[in-house]
Formats: structure tokens, C-alpha cells, sequence
């Protein structure tokens, strides 16, 4: 079974103080988990950057897990498929029929000119990214309209006001490209769980809570932020153009938080957890994964497979390996069914066959089968692609791996 070295341990701990010492990241944590338990945490800082009163950030933390939401909402998905109440070729529109006439742009950033999709979209493009629906991008560094118009909430019909949000003025919803035929990140797993509720007659959250989050135990994780997580919520913390680090104050537009306002459940950003949470849920998939008797599986064996098997056609793969290939991350990537897919080592990294994903506010998870381990990491730094975290987190997962043993 793999387990951290000694040295390894204290090269991690040395390593996250130092960070933690120099100030220039705000309070993060960091999670190891191997088939059977926790075997490693550490992190700190404070829940409140600047905040000496607010405490420090540790396991039980909870984060706003953004994008990290999409995870839930694939198994979700694939859960019903077991079932047989859901299929992947079931056409979306048939729940959604907003989706009955997507139209395509020729240019996403300026869509004046566009023509009528000929491939409907159905379930299988919306688990991997395929649909052609993507994000649209804010020039100040806000999340789009589809995740930020807090009126959609407050609507009679909230479905029908986020797809007139994201349509806007346009004959039919937007999409990059025909469905299928590449990968384009976006508003997939958001359409994905309008699609659950419907097949469901449940929230989002009921699903998740019946299905996922209580057979795991996992007690601090809704797309509500009741008092009870709020009183551990890591704050946002955003980085000014000098390098300061201060609260954030809504410099850019982000999700409704208000509990009692919540009424459209966004199965692409809008959970909370903690990162002993997650790690749960990532542990579990490990032990399916690697064939160990679980209890209570949420998932079959054969759907926890699927989730390992590319799905991208070569165009797509060509795309999400130039997506992936940043600083925090790298090349030679592809899709299953419920996260992104490494193809090809990470040198002193992650390893070919590993399962990842992240989030919009710095946050980090991953499933590597081959060795044994499950990764989860937890902060809350805006704006997105922080160069700071991404100058620590290379380093940060190289040590994981020199610490490895058996």
C-alpha cells in the first residue's frame, strides 16, 4: 500500500511553511489519500487573509470547490445511466428544449455571424466537453452572465432565464462548434445537471446529498452555504496588480452565496466542501478503481472504468492538451467521462492514467490509480491563474511523488 517517507513528509511540511512563512499566498491546504485513509495534511494560514482574529485554514475548512462542482454532477449523471433512467445518447433537448436549435458561431468572441447546428447535442457531449457549449469570457475577469445573473434565481421559470441569459439576443443557445467534434470548456455540466433534475423531479442538491455526499459522509458539502459551513468558509482573497494580497470585495462578479436565494443549482461551479471531503469522494473512486472491495459503491465498476477511457476525438484531444498546457499543468491530455485524463507522464509528476481537475479560485484534485493515491488541495485566490500558485504547485506536487513509498 503507498504510503509518504519520513523525509518525505518533512520535505512536504518544510516546503508549505516556507509558503506559508513568506506570505505570498493566501492560507491553503493540502490533502494525500491512499486506498484506505488519509495519509497526509497539512497547510495553514488564515481563514481571512490579513485577519489574525478569523483562524486558521485547515482540513475542515470549507472552500467554495468551483469548477471541482463538475465532478459530482458527471457522477451524478452516470449514476442515472446505471440505473437506465438516462442514456448517453439521450438528446438533451428532449428535457431542455431551449436546446432544440443551437446555432454556431463563427466567432465566439464577436458572434454577429452564425448558422444552424446540424448534430443535436446528447448526454455523451455533455460529459465530455464536446458540446460546443462553452464559457463566455467577461473582459474584467468575472465569471459569465450564466453563473453570475443572480435574477435568474428569482425567475419563475430560473431554466428558461439562464438559457435566455447565456442565448442572449441570438436565434438559438451558442455553441463553438458541432457537437462532437472538439473540446471546448463551458456550461456542459451546468446544462448536464438542469438535465438530472429533470429525469430526477429533484434539486441538484437532493441528488448529491442522497446519492453521493451521505452514503460517503461527506457532512460539510451542499451548494448551500448554511451558517454551519459559513462559520469555516475560507474567504476569497484577491491579488492586487503590485502583489498585494487583500479581501475579496466583489472586484469581479462571482455566484449568488446566499443560501435563501439559491434556487438554480449550478452543477458546473456551485458547491462547497472541505477538502477532508473530497478527499473522501476522490478515495472511494481510487478504491473502485483499483478493484478494492467498497461497501455501498455509489458507482459500478464498469462506470468507474469508463470514467479512465478518452473520449475526445483527435481533434478534441489536440485542444484540451493545448488548454491543459499551462504552468500548473501540462500537455497530452484527454476526457473521459467525469474529469481530464493524463496521457503521458508528468515528468516527477502526475502519472499517465491519472484522473484530474481543478478550480476557478486556485483549487487542485487528483486520482492517480497507478500509484496509489488521491490529491486534494484547497484555497481561494482571484484572479484566476494566480502566478504565484502556479510558480508553487509543481514543486508542491513533486514532492508528493518523491515522497511516495510503499
Amino acid at each position: 500500500m503507498t504510503t509518504l517517507s519520513s523525509q518525505g513528509k518533512q520535505d512536504l511540511d518544510n516546503y508549505i511553511n516556507e509558503l506559508l512563512a513568506a506570505k505570498r499566498l493566501p492560507g491553503f491546504i493540502l490533502g494525500v489519500s491512499n486506498t484506505e485513509e488519509e495519509i497526509y495534511f497539512h497547510g495553514g494560514g488564515l481563514r481571512i487573509v490579513n485577519d489574525d482574529a478569523s483562524g486558521q485554514v485547515n482540513p475542515d475548512s470549507v472552500f467554495w470547490v468551483c469548477s471541482e462542482t463538475k465532478l459530482v454532477t458527471y457522477i451524478a449523471a452516470l449514476k442515472l445511466i446505471e440505473q437506465g433512467k438516462l442514456s448517453k445518447d439521450t438528446l438533451v433537448a428532449d428535457y431542455l428544449p431551449q436546446l432544440s436549435n443551437p446555432v454556431i458561431l463563427d466567432d465566439v468572441q464577436n458572434p454577429k455571424n452564425f448558422k444552424p447546428a446540424t448534430t443535436p447535442i446528447a448526454v455523451k457531449h455533455l460529459l465530455n466537453h464536446s458540446s460546443g457549449l462553452f464559457y463566455p469570457l467577461p473582459p474584467d475577469g468575472s465569471l459569465n452572465d450564466g453563473y453570475t445573473n443572480k435574477e435568474m434565481h428569482a425567475a419563475e421559470d430560473p431554466y428558461a432565464a439562464w438559457f435566455k441569459t447565456i442565448q442572449g439576443d441570438l436565434p438559438g443557445v451558442p455553441l463553438k462548434f458541432e457537437p462532437g467534434t472538439d473540446f471546448a470548456y463551458g456550461l456542459s455540466a451546468d446544462v448536464l445537471g438542469f438535465v438530472i433534475e429533470k429525469v430526477t423531479g429533484q434539486s441538484l442538491e437532493q441528488v448529491f446529498q442522497e446519492n453521493i455526499f451521505k452514503p460517503l459522509g461527506m457532512t460539510s458539502s451542499s451548494f448551500y452555504l448554511t451558517p454551519n459551513l459559513r462559520e469555516r468558509l475560507v474567504n476569497l482573497t484577491w491579488r492586487e496588480k503590485d502583489g498585494t494580497l487583500v479581501p475579496f470585495a466583489g472586484q469581479v462578479r462571482i455566484i449568488e452565496q446566499d443560501p435563501a436565494k439559491v434556487k438554480l443549482h449550478l452543477g458546473g461551479v456551485g458547491l462547497y466542501s472541505t477538502e477532508r471531503d473530497w478527499l473522501k469522494l476522490l478515495r472511494h473512486i481510487l478504491q473502485i478503481k483499483t478493484g478494492k472491495a467498497v461497501s455501498n459503491p455509489i458507482l459500478k465498476k464498469e462506470t468507474v472504468e469508463e470514467i479512465w477511457v478518452p473520449s475526445l476525438p483527435e481533434t478534441g484531444e489536440k485542444t484540451m492538451s493545448a488548454f491543459t498546457d499551462l504552468p500548473n499543468w501540462g500537455p497530452n491530455t484527454q476526457f473521459g467521462t467525469a474529469m481530464g485524463l493524463i496521457t503521458k507522464d508528468w515528468p516527477n509528476r502526475r502519472k499517465k492514467g491519472t484522473g484530474f481537475w481543478s478550480g476557478w479560485a486556485g483549487l487542485e484534485f487528483f486520482v492517480d490509480p497507478g500509484s496509489g493515491i488521491a490529491l486534494a488541495f484547497g484555497i481561494q485566490i482571484l484572479p484566476w491563474g494566480d502566478q504565484e500558485l502556479w510558480k508553487a504547485w509543481p514543486k508542491l506536487e513533486s514532492l508528493v511523488y518523491s515522497a511516495l513509498a510503499v
